[in-house]
């Protein structure tokens, strides 16, 4: 019998799903165990994507590493790089500029909601639904334009820099990101009413994989997983960083829309009303966005006093994290990520006994799980 198909018993089989499967996203594998079409249990198993970026860290410069951020998540590759420069500059005692911190805002927020489109196009796609994936892919060629435009790269930015940003913006930058938000804020209600209110998904994500408080926070669930089961956290509201304590703005929450709070839908209908809350951020900060500086003034080597610091951002996906140790040379003694993806992976297992296998496919993809963040 194939390696990837075998009878356990009478009534269990166990086969593989993935690591090259279109619904892992990502070189993930699963090993399931299943009677019929129903799991007893899925078993995630990772490390087909391990790269060494952390071990990497100690072999470069502060400044040198930043591109490398990029690459621990490429679809939020902004907040990579925000949190490394945020945990160098603390470790300094380094003062960054005020319109640089508003650009690093108007920059993460476009990241974020480019980053939601290829998830809520991917969610519809892994249930069947091919088109709504084009319409959303559209919207975030247009923020990869603005990106392109703003620091020369559409994917692995390396603009958030220790001290500030790569360049600054003009006029007519922003008048394109002014007229973007005014072209995506009727897209995103149509998006709701149309995809959202679509009887296919609803019926293959409303009551499916519940979460409920206890268990997000016991698993350690962050970001939209994590507030789509009730659990009112945002880092930006309740650690508050950068200028975000300047800026309005409301903690998208699940609710039960269709169905039970903290299920699949919940997870879903949570990222539309992000997108929306970004927009609404990404208004305010074009609006108070000050004059000045991008960049502060940064030695040439950089070299923190020894000391550790613990840093996250609220990206995409929720908690990134970086614990980041200095002995005073120009690299660093020891850099940690705190990813996202890895805790939401760890609660699919325990959530799997009892689920179709076509359910699984739904959770994988309301989770938003990314290979290359958990294999660091």
């Amino acid at each position: 019998m194939s390696p990837e198909l075998r009878q356990v018993g009478r009534d269990e089989f166990v086969l593989n799903m993935g690591p090259h499967h279109p619904a892992t996203h990502g070189v993930l594998r699963f090993v399931l165990h299943t009677d019929g079409e129903i799991m007893r249990r899925a078993v995630p198993e990772v490390g087909y994507l391990h790269r060494g970026l952390e071990k990497l860290a100690e072999a470069h410069t502060y400044a040198g590493y930043v591109p490398y951020t990029d690459r621990v998540n490429y679809l939020e590759a902004m907040f990579c790089n925000q949190v490394w420069s945020m945990a160098v500059e603390r470790l300094m005692g380094l003062e960054v500029p005020q319109r640089a911190e508003h650009l690093r805002v108007i920059a993460c927020e476009l990241n974020r909601i480019a980053n939601h489109c290829v998830t809520l196009g991917s969610i519809s796609m892994d249930v069947g639904a091919y088109t709504p994936f084009l319409y959303l892919l559209r919207e975030r060629e247009a923020i990869n334009d603005l990106m392109e435009a703003l620091c020369g790269n559409r994917l692995t930015y390396h603009y958030v820099r220790i001290g500030g940003v790569a360049h600054d913006v003009d006029g007519a930058w922003v008048d394109r990101v002014r007229a973007f938000l005014d072209h995506l804020e009727p897209v995103l209600d149509e998006l709701h009413s149309l995809i959202g209110g679509n009887e296919i998904l609803v019926r293959r994500l409303a009551n499916v994989a519940v979460i409920c408080a206890s268990d997000a926070v016991g698993w350690g669930l962050v970001g939209p997983n994590l507030r789509a089961s009730g659990v009112d956290w945002d880092l930006r509201r309740d650690a508050p960083y950068s200028v975000y304590p300047e800026l309005g703005f409301e903690v998208a929450v699940g609710r039960g829309e269709r169905g039970q709070v903290g299920d699949c839908y919940d997870r879903w209908a949570v990222r539309v009303v992000e997108m929306r809350q970004s927009v609404r951020l990404l208004r305010q900060a074009l609006d108070k966005l000050p004059a000045g500086e991008v960049l502060a003034k940064v030695p040439r080597s950089i070299k923190p006093p020894a000391g550790e610091v613990y840093q996250a951002v609220e990206g995409a996906r929720g908690e990134l994290g970086l614990y980041l140790v200095s002995d005073g040379s120009p690299k660093p003694w020891r850099a940690k990520w705190r990813s996202s993806s890895f805790s939401a992976l760890s609660i699919i297992e325990h959530l799997s006994r009892g689920l179709m296998i076509a359910d699984l496919v739904a959770l994988i993809a309301t989770l938003d799980t990314i290979a290359p963040e958990m294999d660091r």
